[in-house]
């Protein structure tokens, strides 16, 4: 598959292998930042492809953000680890807090929970949306040098309710998602 397109998406409830154009690799990760983690390493070890994307869905914590958006900017939500270093950054290390794809104009937080209530450091951060596995993936690729790009469908709105709506979008999400990596040059 080398110099391909690799897109990482979390379950495949999100993303139907099957439409998939040619050059273009689907491999489900699991959901969380561990699997994600895992899964893009050892993808990219085997695959190397050309470019990484991530699809899923989000919880939109900008009210303005509908349907299919693409992600600039990338943190950490759930990186506790005060007074070692400020929310959002790993103690000790020189890598970066916020991974940018080049692309898109909106910033994901990523962390291992379901947003249910509000969280003013996500508004403080302009934190846009929330995923659960587009850090790990972004960090991977930053590693090995391979560029990402991540489509996020808005599926709820990141409140106690997130959890029965995750699913409602995805159809039409993955529609709007096939239909933006025909548009990404080959």
């Amino acid at each position: 598959m080398s110099g391909k397109i690799l897109v990482l998406t979390a379950i495949d409830d999100e993303l139907v292998k099957a439409r998939a154009p040619d050059g273009v690799e689907v491999i489900y990760t699991g959901v969380g930042k561990v699997n994600a983690s895992a899964g893009a390493t050892l993808a990219l070890l085997v695959l190397r492809p050309k470019l990484v994307i991530n699809y899923g869905t989000a919880g939109r914590i900008n009210a303005q953000l509908d349907g299919l958006v693409e992600v600039a900017h990338v943190v950490q939500r759930d990186m506790l680890a005060m007074p070692l270093a400020p929310r959002g950054r790993t103690p000790y290390s020189t890598e970066l807090d916020r991974l940018s794809s080049g692309f898109g104009a909106v910033t994901c937080g990523t962390g291992d929970s379901l947003v249910t209530a509000g969280d003013p450091w996500l508004e403080q951060n302009h934190v846009d949306v929330v995923d659960m596995e587009l850090f790990a993936i972004a960090h991977v690729c930053q590693r090995h040098s391979i560029p990402w790009r991540a489509f996020k469908f808005v599926a709820d709105d990141a409140e106690h309710f997130a959890a029965g709506h995750a699913g409602a979008g995805v159809a039409a999400g993955q529609e709007l998602f096939w239909q933006a990596v025909q548009q990404i040059p080959k």
